[in-house]
């Protein structure tokens, strides 16, 4: 979503009357979402969106760690008390990788995307270790 909001920014780079109609409907969106749970502050621009979405993206990536071990708990068993701590650990780990190379590299390519959406713990681990030393996101992802 960040990637898609950057692009916007530049799209709409001389019309900040849609940049403000956008940001406003992205978050009433957000926020419209019961499974989300989420309050945001209001904003005025795209960018106010992008830089939020960056600042809460380690905040929901937490949450759904939490909730990954709350879902496993109240199941009352150690199964899924495990997939719970898995799944979100996963997302979380996702969710900082993509975080660090959107900071490092800008927009990911949707490709790179998808390929953390569906790597393991492991995998993801491994990229986030070499993207901090990285020159590019092809040093990174030399193996795909």
């Amino acid at each position: 979503m960040e990637a898609l909001i950057g692009l916007l920014i530049e799209w709409l780079a001389d019309r900040p009357d849609l940049r403000r109609m956008f940001s406003l409907w992205i978050r009433a969106t957000l926020m419209r979402k019961p499974n989300y749970g989420i309050l945001l502050p209001q904003v005025d621009d795209l960018q106010e969106i992008k830089v939020m979405l960056a600042d809460r993206l380690e905040q929901w990536a937490l949450a759904y760690i939490a909730e990954g071990e709350l879902k496993g708990e109240l199941k009352g068993e150690l199964k899924g008390k495990q997939e719970g701590r898995q799944e979100g650990r996963q997302e979380g780990e996702m969710l900082a990788l993509q975080r660090l190379l959107s900071k490092r590299f800008g927009i990911l390519p949707a490709d790179i995307t998808r390929s953390i959406s569906n790597a393991s713990v492991e995998t993801i681990e491994r990229w986030f270790d070499l993207a901090i030393d990285a020159q590019q996101l092809s040093d990174i992802f030399k193996d795909m």
